[in-house]
């Protein structure tokens, strides 16, 4: 019988995250081909399918998705060894700067700082909120030295040569909806259903992607724009709208306002990455590790 690899798990990990080959190997900066490899050396290992093809992706067999969910854990605790030993003699010190989009910086940033001053004491880390293109710019002037970004088939393709990618979480959206809303208790909302409601979407500059309506509904009916997310969710709180939400930014929604999923087939989903330059320095390795880390941990909570 074969052997699983590292490389293999999280080759699996990704598929089942992103849905597709080909949005696997671009969060992972590997090429099409060789996540077809990966793929197919593990089911080799496996003994069993562990994706089943279709015409708008792929599925994980039930097999799949068992060995994804035991990829997290052993990859996560794999992880932690380079950071548990670091930890015994860490006398890591420099300046590191993140930035990230405003999803991201929610949840997944500040407790990324935290772990970061508890592990790193002598580690300076600084934190700036901008746009994935901003970002990008950003790291190539040298500027940034983290980039956390969201790519997806609905935002720009990015240019990715020279930088290093590491996928940290999938793109699933939630809606924002009032406490009282109709959607409240209801499980998952199929799409026809958000014909009639209005919208609170993203504002900003003419590059930089924002939230607006879901994505993949015709003629939405939009009722505010706003730049900030606080302010798109007080709109949604007072009962003025809803809203597409990131899920990695639930953990942060304020009081009267409730989250719900949307059955809908036809959304190929998003990813956040964590881009990085291709030879990095000690610091950065290990904020992309604890971005990772603290990744995981949103991923696994209920």
């Amino acid at each position: 019988m074969a052997d699983f690899t590292l490389t293999g798990l999280r080759v699996i990990q990704a598929v089942v995250d992103t849905g597709s080959f080909t949005a696997a190997a671009d969060a992972l900066g590997y090429t099409q081909s060789a996540v077809s490899r990966q793929v197919a050396a593990m089911e080799a290992a496996a003994g069993t399918p562990l994706f089943v093809r279709g015409a708008r992706g792929v599925a994980p067999s039930p097999a799949g998705m068992m060995l994804a969910r035991r990829a997290t854990t052993a990859l996560n605790e794999i992880d932690a060894v380079g950071t548990d030993l670091a930890g015994l003699q860490d006398h890591l010190t420099g300046r590191v700067v993140i930035a990230a989009f405003s999803s991201a910086a929610a949840v997944l940033v500040p407790r990324t700082l935290a772990r970061l001053r508890d592990e790193h004491p002598g580690l300076i880390v600084e934190f700036t909120e901008a746009s994935s293109p901003t970002q990008l710019r950003q790291l190539r002037a040298h500027r940034i030295d983290v980039a956390v970004i969201a790519v997806g088939p609905d935002l720009p393709a990015y240019e990715f040569e020279g930088l290093r990618r590491d996928l940290l979480l999938d793109g699933s959206l939630l809606l924002a909806v009032p406490a009282n809303h109709r959607f409240v208790g209801r499980g998952t909302i199929p799409v026809p259903e958000l014909r009639d409601e209005h919208w609170i979407v993203g504002k900003g500059l003419r590059d930089d992607p924002q939230f607006g309506a879901w994505p993949t509904l015709d003629r939405p009916r939009i009722a505010y724009a706003a730049r900030e997310w606080p302010t798109r969710l007080g709109l949604v709180a007072t009962g003025l709208g809803i809203a597409v939400l990131p899920e990695l930014a639930a953990a942060a929604v304020p009081a009267g306002v409730r989250t719900v999923r949307v059955d809908d087939p036809a959304w190929l989903g998003r990813a956040a990455v964590a881009v990085t330059l291709r030879d990095c320095p000690p610091e950065v390795t290990v904020t992309v590790r604890a971005l990772r880390h603290e990744a995981v941990q949103l991923r696994a909570a209920p």
